[in-house]
């Protein structure tokens, strides 16, 4: 990765850093890590042998998740960078899925690094949105987009 840039869900406010994909306060959790590649996000997950669909192979819902998650987390790089902030400087915004649509190309092996890369296509004070590639050894497996909306203050407790 070019940009060393810190991973936007370690700076989600400890109130809404409890996703079981990318929350940092979830002990159960994925903790998935994004950041800046350049003009592309990117967040990298090893998945375990529980992550099983058929021996060998990763469950669609844990490529989906991660798709999900990447895609919230890349809308909070955009916004911040929108707005010329840098990942570290205050509380990161949060955002949510309101729409996640995902096509599985090719079964998605498992053993190697996934590797989900995300492009900002769509950029509006309330929406994002994120199209994205997951890959494992290299090979494109899945692609997905993501429509991310800023949490509606009614979510927060």
């Amino acid at each position: 990765m070019s940009d060393p840039s810190p991973a936007v869900q370690d700076h989600y406010p400890d109130d809404v850093a409890h996703c079981f994909g990318c929350g940092r306060l979830n002990p159960h959790g994925h903790h998935l890590k994004t950041v800046w590649d350049g003009d592309e996000t990117v967040s990298r997950f090893f998945p375990s042998s529980w992550h099983t669909a058929i021996p060998g192979y990763v469950y669609g819902g844990l490529i989906a998740s991660l798709l999900d998650c990447h895609g919230t987390g890349s809308a909070a790089l955009a916004s911040l960078r929108q707005e010329g902030r840098q990942v570290g400087a205050g509380e990161a915004p949060r955002f949510v899925t309101a729409s996640l649509h995902v096509d599985f190309l090719r079964p998605t092996p498992l053993g190697p690094e996934l590797e989900v890369r995300g492009r900002i296509v769509e950029i509006t004070e309330r929406k994002v949105v994120v199209e994205e590639t997951l890959s494992a050894a290299g090979v494109v497996t899945a692609r997905g987009t993501v429509v991310a909306v800023r949490m509606p203050e009614t979510m927060l407790g």
